[in-house]
């Protein structure tokens, strides 16, 4: 692999090449995060099979990554409170570029691709303000930042574009935070997590919210079906000795559905669930 990534990289240098694809970085079915047993934090492409790749370092620990529609790009982003995202040329094996959120502004750790890859979203902490942005980024254009807007809540999370490319949705966590304080979460007593779907020029065309007993469920992760079905991972901030359902599903126009799971079930949870994925009829939490 590493020897036909240099022959592709050598190509590509001459102009002789066509444009490399994801085939060229190993067809990676997933993106994950983690650090060496030499305690080198990296970011490394996955096959089906589990077997890595590619493997990137980052220069701290990294939480998620963002992949571009068609070129063998990467978008590495820092764990919550980090200010740093790293783009990555997955054949190369090398860095492109890093983006610096703007003063006033850090990464949630994560973001998605408009489908036609000329854009970049970025979930970010307006913290002074306790607003949640998501960030616009020229993709196209070495990166540069074009403007944010408002992510229609607090805490924003993870982000994603709809199947059919017309939206983004993005999971507002409804917990605020602040660099000077770490990740101590502020707000416990009057969270409000919700679930927006933006446009891709930020208005607001749909929100959901659980109910008033759910309210200290803050919505994390994301998954999105072909048919723009979204799965929704929670992190419970309430009672330790009340574990509600961590799993929701959702379609626009209709109302959220949670996870129908035992009581015992849900002990086992503790109220958490991680990532989030779709395949099929079938949904996933970590």
């Amino acid at each position: 692999m590493a020897s036909r990534r240099s022959f592709i990289a050598g190509l590509l240098a001459t102009g002789l090449a066509p444009r490399p694809t994801w085939a060229d970085a190993g067809s990676p079915a997933y993106f994950s995060a983690g650090m060496t047993p030499y305690g080198r934090f990296v970011l490394c492409g996955l096959g089906a099979d589990g077997s890595i790749t590619f493997k990137q370092p980052l220069p701290s620990r990294g939480h998620a990554a963002a992949a571009h529609p068609s070129a063998p790009e990467a978008v590495a982003f820092a764990r919550r409170p980090g200010t740093y995202a790293v783009i990555l040329d997955c054949v190369a094996g090398k860095a492109k570029a890093q983006l610096t959120a703007p003063p006033g502004r850090h990464f949630y750790g994560h973001g998605a691709f408009s489908s036609d890859g000329a854009l970049l979203f970025t979930t970010e902490n307006d913290f002074q303000n306790a607003r949640g942005v998501v960030g616009v980024w020229n993709a196209r254009g070495g990166y540069k930042r074009l403007g944010e807007f408002a992510s229609g809540g607090i805490g924003p999370h993870d982000i994603k574009l709809l199947a059919d490319g017309t939206a983004l949705v993005v999971a507002n966590g409804g917990i605020e935070t602040h660099p000077e304080t770490g990740r101590t979460k502020l707000n416990i007593a009057t969270m409000r997590p919700n679930l927006s779907y933006l446009s891709l020029d930020g208005s607001v065309l749909e929100q959901i919210l659980l109910d008033d007993g759910l309210r200290k469920n803050s919505i994390r992760h994301l998954a999105v079906a072909t048919d723009n079905t979204v799965a929704f991972a929670m992190q419970w901030q309430g009672d330790v000795t009340d574990y509600p359902p961590v799993l929701g599903i959702h379609r626009r126009g209709h109302p959220a559905q949670l996870s129908v799971s035992t009581e015992a079930a849900n002990r086992r949870m503790a109220g958490y669930a991680g990532s989030v994925g779709i395949a099929g009829r079938s949904v996933a939490v970590t």
